[in-house]
């Protein structure tokens, strides 16, 4: 018991000397694993992606939209990162923006600045406001750190699952089996999805404002979270409690909670709220 004790004490300790803040939001978050390899493997990924010529569209309007609102957003991603002192943070981004062909309604931004955008989700975007919003939520996903930070808190679970297996040791096996389901259920129940839920609201927020500093009138999020809520009706999707993502109910009444903050940056040439 002794040894589980101290390891835990180690444990915690560990948590919070490799915790960093979230831009904008200001939320601590746990960073055991360095974002930098993951933008390594990321790039990799990203390449082998490309190499496909019927997968990425080229030289047509759509393809064009996606690079134009890319750019967009990333610069206005570039100039709020600077401006509050986080510029160290995508020093090493090389960003890209491609449209993929794929009928999935889908679209992803990976560590170092790699977006993909399906063709799939451009019947719901409709406009480049929709996709401004699609883009910077996803964008916000890779500011935030939001992989590592999920990578991180898996090997904490992974972490306290050994140190239960060390406490239980000397328990029969029947205990030792319902302890560690019962840890498994809890920790997926109450740490890793209610963080994958809370760091989809997270983005949903970031996203908000990094469209608005790109010029895109942040009140057209609420249209497109709507459109997505009803492309979805009649899947069949889990209780919010047992889903990676919020309910539509949820996120749509979060992002009109946090318009007010965003239009405060809208078109802002410093990075800054525009008072």
């Amino acid at each position: 018991m002794k040894f589980t004790y101290l390891s835990g004490i180690a444990a915690a300790v560990l948590c919070i000397s490799a915790c960093s803040t979230v831009p904008i939001t200001g939320r601590s978050r746990v960073s055991l694993v360095d974002d930098s390899q993951l933008q390594q493997a990321a790039a990799s990924s990203y390449t082998a992606l490309l190499k496909d010529p019927k997968t990425v569209v080229l030289n047509n309007a759509d393809a064009a939209r996606v690079k134009r609102i890319g750019q967009r957003i990333q610069t206005a991603v570039t100039r709020y990162m600077n401006a509050n002192g986080y510029g160290a943070q995508i020093q090493n981004y090389r960003w890209e923006f491609n449209l993929i062909q794929s009928p999935d309604i889908n679209a992803w931004c990976m560590p170092g600045g790699k977006v993909a955008v399906y063709t799939g989700i451009l019947p719901v975007t409709r406009d480049d406001a929709g996709l401004a919003t699609v883009m910077g939520h996803e964008i916000a996903h890779a500011i935030a750190q939001h992989s590592a930070e999920r990578a991180s808190q898996v090997a904490l679970a992974q972490v306290g699952g050994g140190l239960l297996g060390a406490a239980t040791g000397g328990k029969s096996q029947a205990t030792q089996e319902i302890v560690n389901q019962a840890y498994g259920i809890g920790a997926q129940g109450f740490v890793l999805l209610p963080n994958s839920r809370k760091q989809e609201l997270e983005a949903d927020h970031l996203g908000l404002i990094f469209m608005s500093m790109a010029g895109f009138d942040p009140e057209s999020a609420v249209g497109f979270w709507q459109r997505m809520a009803a492309a979805s009706k009649g899947s069949q999707k889990p209780p919010e409690f047992l889903s990676t993502h919020p309910a539509d109910a949820t996120r749509i009444a979060q992002i009109q909670r946090d318009l007010p903050e965003a239009k405060k940056y809208y078109n802002s040439t410093t990075g800054k709220p525009v008072k």
